[in-house]
């Protein structure tokens, strides 16, 4: 692979209402080896993880339900959707944060996380780095109800599924989000259920 160089030239500050959205003016090497100028935009939301909780016993997983307003603006029509437990990093590091999600979303107090892989889930307009894990669960590391934090507007149902009703909810569209089919076709390839 060609090595490129890439110098940014100004850095511009849209919006820092909830996260920051950029604008960064940058020169880049192109094949023949001049430079261009270009613009883009970039929203830094910060770092997150996400968790699915797995039983070999039942062959169950614990999804969440709950509104995203950018699904609701393109298309789902009641904006809910089912994914995986996941949170923002919050200066934690990610192992850390997925538990601490986990225990607030689901109720399931977990002790050990197994991380997986990492990714870009965006990359062409977001810079989020999103650290993938897994982990068991039993009925016996319910804690609370979970439902998220309602001082963080958080408004979540916990569910659970038996791994092929996910499976057959990937086919028919009941699950959309990227990081929840990601994790359930992991699952899937490395036959863990």
């Amino acid at each position: 692979m060609q090595d490129i160089k890439v110098n940014i030239e100004k850095t511009e500050i849209l919006s820092d209402n909830w996260y920051t959205l950029k604008k960064v003016t940058f020169n880049i090497s192109k094949k023949d080896g001049t430079g261009e100028t270009q613009s883009r935009e970039a929203y830094d939301r910060g770092n997150g993880a996400v968790i699915l909780l797995y039983n070999t016993a039942s062959g169950k997983i614990i999804l969440t339900r709950q509104f995203r307003l950018p699904t609701f603006i393109n298309g789902n029509p009641d904006g809910m959707l089912i994914e995986a437990c996941a949170g923002l990093l919050d200066n934690d590091n990610p192992e850390e944060c997925i538990k601490r999600e986990t225990e607030e979303e689901t109720g399931y107090k977990i002790s050990k996380a197994e991380k997986i892989f990492e990714a870009y889930m965006s990359p062409g307009s977001v810079t989020e780095i999103l650290h993938f894990f897994i982990a068991q669960y039993a009925a016996e590391m319910k804690m609370t109800e979970g439902g998220g934090l309602a001082d963080e507007g958080e408004n979540i149902e916990v569910l659970e599924f038996s791994f092929e009703e996910a499976l057959k909810m990937i086919d028919n569209g009941e699950i959309r989000d990227a990081k929840t089919i990601m994790l359930i076709q992991y699952l899937r390839i490395k036959n863990i259920l």
